[in-house]
């Protein structure tokens, strides 16, 4: 994870958000640095991170897309998902089940690649995305932090969701397609 990542997280989340609550983080696969470490140092009363494969940082293996089905909806009090989309071929649907997963008035915190970010293939590199096409994506969340980090090209996030939800339709939204070297 970049420090440009962590840096971030640090600056959205305090104690004051994280003490007492239930953080899902999805995509939790430790390969260079991981949100826990600057989350559980604030008190959460749970912390579980998921992942489609069991490694470092993994409490359950559960597909980030199939999160709302496997705790249910309206289950945590925070979702974190830190360098996740541009490796999910169906990236929508892991939106779709962080949105659905987190509870009314929950803080939710994203950060992804933007273009012009190296190609780095684990387990695949299929996106790029904008703050333009977050704020697409996200429309139906009170988006609090929108920005980018342009000496290491991505996009980072921090919404809550309003009590009033009803989920966007993606259909129609795309991110940009990477382009893999040959």
């Amino acid at each position: 994870m970049h420090g440009s990542v962590m840096l971030f997280l640090a600056s959205v989340l305090k104690a004051n958000d994280v003490a007492g609550r239930e953080v899902l983080e999805i995509g939790s696969f430790d390969v260079n640095g991981s949100p826990r470490t600057h989350i559980l140092p604030l008190g959460p009363k749970k912390y579980i991170g998921i992942d489609t494969a069991p490694g470092k940082g993994v409490d359950l293996v559960v597909d980030g897309a199939k999160a709302h089905e496997h705790f249910g909806e309206n289950s945590f009090d925070i979702v974190i998902c830190c360098e996740v989309l541009e490796h999910a071929a169906d990236w929508k649907a892991i939106v779709s089940s962080a949105k659905r997963v987190l509870r009314p008035d929950g803080v939710m915190v994203f950060t992804t690649r933007a273009p012009g970010f190296q190609y780095h293939a684990y387990p695949g590199d299929f996106w790029r995305f904008t703050d333009l096409l977050f704020g697409v994506a996200f429309q139906d969340m009170k988006i609090e932090l929108l920005c980018g980090d342009w000496e290491f090209p991505g996009v980072f996030m921090k919404a809550r969701k309003p009590k009033d939800f009803k989920e966007a339709d993606l259909s129609k939204v795309e991110a940009v397609p990477m382009v893999q070297p040959k």
